[in-house]
């Protein structure tokens, strides 16, 4: 009768097997890179775990010079149009500085790529309230002017809510023209917001 107690003979099957088990590990991983773990993606050389494709989010305004406050503001994620919205821009065709880009406070936001800030749904400046994404100042064509105080926004009041006066109150198409910034409609600017809520949030806008 063996001397080997039952307690070291499964001791050494187990150790067995775990070399067994190693050595297919070492076969099976392509060279130079350690097999994952059970139910784990392979790690990249570098031993970093592979990254899904971030989905880039990028909003366009496409300036119409017809009729300005007829333009559109599009929200575009890799490179494909996600939603088109009816938006304007400067105090329109019919005024002189409407459509110069370097008319502060007149024209429309002139061409070029913007920064895009943190969406806000109860901003509360002294002319601009409620749904508000701020855009960053922009240098125009001339080189010397630049615009500031640019947003995406609507007339509502702090609330979302349609106010009493005609700054916190939309009337109609009147309403697109602004002093630079881009306006859209208060329920568009609410889709919009739900819109970028599904997705990334947009890091730049492109203006055409």
């Amino acid at each position: 009768m063996s001397s080997t107690s039952p307690l070291r003979v499964r001791a050494a099957a187990i150790g067995l097997s775990a070399m067994a088990l190693m050595t297919v590990a070492a076969v099976t991983a392509p060279s130079g890179q350690a097999a994952a773990p059970s139910g784990q993606a392979a790690a990249p050389a570098g031993g970093r775990p592979a990254a899904a494709g971030a989905v880039v989010t990028t909003l366009k305004f496409v300036r119409n010079s017809a009729d300005p406050q007829n333009s559109r503001l599009l929200v575009v994620r890799d490179n494909k149009t996600q939603a088109v919205f009816r938006a304007g821009s400067g105090l329109g065709r019919d005024h002189a500085k409407g459509r110069d880009e370097c008319a502060s406070a007149k024209g429309w936001l002139p061409a070029g790529t913007y920064t895009v800030g943190a969406r806000q749904t109860r901003y509360n400046g002294n002319l601009i309230k409620g749904y508000a994404i701020p855009l960053s100042n922009k240098t125009c064509k001339n080189g010397r002017t630049t615009r500031t105080e640019l947003f995406i926004h609507s007339e509502m009041t702090r609330a979302g809510g349609q106010g009493s006066t005609e700054s916190r109150r939309w009337d109609g198409v009147g309403d697109y023209k602004s002093a630079g910034c881009i306006k859209l409609a208060p329920e568009d600017i609410k889709k919009l917001f739900r819109n970028l809520g599904r997705g990334a949030a947009p890091k730049r806008l492109v203006v055409v």
